[in-house]
């Protein structure tokens, strides 16, 4: 890094200059040009002068009296008088009106040039000074401290091995590891890639949803070539003022430049990379002109010197197609959601620094944290430590683990809550509905545990739901059944009381959507077939779908979806009119536990059909008990 300039040596060399000036001025021209002086004298001499005619005007306080002669000294300056005042003399005032002395203003008091210069000139500098020093502050701290530093890049530099992470550090992205692992090698040993033709990236884009880790893989290739590390926002190249953005590119590039081979990160691109239109009528010069250096820099930098452009994105979609052509980015890394494999391992590494009870089962948790990014999983992690920590435990259990999951994905327990008996056993009986649905249809996932405990998120009770495996592909059949145990929990309040309540809002949401995805984009509609019918956008954030079709086919596609609805709920309906007795029991069972688990519903369900794996955790569970 470069070292930073003292500037106060010189700043204490300048003051010196000029107070050696002053003092030279003070010395040498101020007593020439001095135009007054004050005299003082007694007050028996004042009197006496007085009588002799010799004073020309007087002003009197309380304290003294300064008076001018009528013939002033040989020295060519106006001398002023000065004695002190008796104030035993009542008769003073009347004597220098018989003797027609004038009433003057206040005489000035004699002052050092130095104090004067110093007074009229020095002094009002050093306080405009200070003034402008406090508003600079101000404002500087109101631009982000950047004022003075116009084109200079707030890159934070990370010199050899000193992000602390290493490829051993990152799980679950074994794909984005291996794609990385080559820039790694490059900058170990680029001559044997010289000798054969090949020349290093430019440029690598990690694509991928929040929290996967992806500024994490950046700092473990540096981590592993030991090279320096450049890394930035790309929000912080833009500011209010035009071309400071372009200036910090120009800068950043240079350091670069100067330390490679190094690596050079850019966090959150989109920021400064979004795609060039012409809707912000001159609105986003700025931006565009950050870009447009960006895309010169890239485009006209030696990759042989070692420096790698790595950049995060969650909004791969909106950025500029000229960023993402080969010269530049030339490669475009997913950085995914982790599969079962990989949320295993990560759970893992994150467990290293946790003390932990040895029959942790991680295959277990990592079942139940499906579509869990890396983040998720290691908030997981620490929660299930405070966890352990509330109940006076020094180790993290497997039981920690599971609450821990609620918490992160359903929120809090409302311990306090207060449920009426009424809503208590709507509640119980609409929990129910969904389990009893899922259990009876081919396609569920079993029921792994049903509670009625409020938690903060809002939900009054939930069903929780565990696949045996991971699912990539999703079959028709299996979508319906999945709708339909959404529906289980409305057609129980309606088969059990004759009237529906608020609580199936969610459920509602989740069946609209997932039957709209058949019929738009999934091709799995009768009517449309395998025609697209609307599109995704922002697939690593919100998700949002736009429909591409007209008015009248809008329409038939809310009919089709109103329909699989209704036959999903009429489905659900029907299970558990045939099951009425069970549900009954079940509903009564957990009004009374308020949570029972997966083994504890089958064993009412159909005790007959456990799974041999309920049966071996139900003896787990019991041998547990007994301990």
């Amino acid at each position: 890094m470069h070292e930073k300039k003292d500037f106060k040596k010189p700043l204490i060399i300048y003051y010196i200059i000029a107070l050696i000036v002053v003092m030279l001025l003070n010395a040498l021209l101020f007593p020439q040009i001095q135009r007054y002086s004050v005299k003082e004298v007694s007050y028996s001499e004042f009197l006496k002068m007085l009588e002799e005619g010799q004073i020309k005007s007087v002003q009197i306080d309380e304290t003294q009296i300064a008076f001018t002669p009528t013939q002033q000294l040989d020295d060519g300056k106006t001398t002023y008088f000065v004695t002190n005042r008796v104030t035993a003399d009542e008769k003073i005032v009347d004597r220098l009106i018989d003797a027609n002395v004038e009433f003057a203003q206040v005489v000035p008091e004699e002052m050092s040039p130095f104090i004067e210069f110093l007074l009229s000139w020095v002094v009002p500098l050093i306080i405009f000074y200070a003034l402008g020093s406090f508003m600079f502050k101000r404002m500087s701290k109101q631009l982000g401290g950047n004022s003075m530093t116009f084109g200079k890049s707030n890159a934070k530099i990370y010199v050899e091995a000193q992000t602390g992470k290493t490829f051993a550090d990152v799980a679950g992205e074994d794909e984005a590891k291996d794609a990385l692992e080559e820039i790694v090698d490059f900058l170990h040993d680029p001559q044997k890639y010289r000798d054969i033709g090949a020349q290093l990236p430019k440029g690598a884009l990690l694509v991928g949803p929040p929290g996967t880790g992806k500024t994490l893989l950046a700092k473990a290739v540096a981590g592993e070539a030991k090279v320096p590390f450049f890394s930035i926002s790309g929000s912080e190249f833009v500011e209010m003022f035009v071309g400071m953005g372009a200036a910090r590119v120009r800068d950043l590039f240079k350091q670069a430049g100067e330390k490679a081979p190094c690596i050079v990160f850019i966090d959150e691109i989109d920021a400064i990379g979004k795609r060039r239109d012409n809707a912000g009528m001159g609105g986003n010069d700025e931006r565009e002109q950050t870009l447009n250096q960006l895309l010169t820099e890239m485009d006209g930098f030696d990759a042989g010197k070692g420096v790698v452009i790595l950049a995060a994105t969650n909004r791969p979609e909106i950025l500029d197609k000229a960023l993402l052509r080969p010269g530049r980015f030339d490669r475009r890394i997913p950085v995914e959601l982790p599969d079962l494999a990989g949320r295993e391992a990560i759970l893992r590494v994150h467990a290293k620094d946790v003390k932990t009870e040895p029959n942790i089962d991680y295959t277990q948790v990592a079942r139940a944290t499906s579509g869990c990014s890396g983040a998720e999983l290691a908030n997981i992690i620490n929660e299930a430590a405070i966890a352990a920590v509330k109940d006076g435990r020094k180790a993290v259990s497997q039981r920690d683990m599971e609450e821990a999951i609620e918490t992160v994905i359903a929120g809090y327990q409302r311990k306090n809550a207060v449920v009426s008996p009424r809503d208590k056993l709507t509640v119980s009986y609409h929990e129910i509905g969904h389990a009893l649905v899922a259990a009876k249809l081919e396609n569920a996932a079993p029921v792994q545990k049903i509670t009625i405990i409020p938690r903060t998120s809002g939900a009054l009770g939930y069903t929780m739901q565990v696949d045996d495996e991971e699912r990539l592909l999703m079959s028709r059949e299996q979508i319906l059944d999945k709708i339909t145990t959404y529906c289980g929990g409305r057609a129980a309040e309606q088969l059990i009381f004759g009237r529906i309540t608020s609580g199936a809002s969610n459920d509602i949401e989740q069946a609209t959507k997932l039957a709209r995805a058949m019929v738009t984009r999934l091709g799995m509609s009768d009517t449309f077939g395998m025609m697209a019918l609307e599109t995704q956008s922002g697939q690593y954030l919100s998700g949002d779908a736009n429909l591409v079709c007209s008015d009248q086919t809008a329409a038939r596609i809310d009919v089709e979806v109103k329909q699989i609805i209704a036959n999903c709920y009429e489905k659900a309906m029907q299970i558990l009119t045939d099951n009425k007795e069970k549900l009954h029991e079940l509903a009564k069972i957990l009004l009374e536990k308020e949570t029972i688990t997966g083994i504890e519903f089958m064993a009412v369900l159909a005790p007959n059909q456990l799974p041999s794996t309920f049966e071996e955790q139900k003896s787990d569970e019991a041998g547990e008990t007994n301990d």
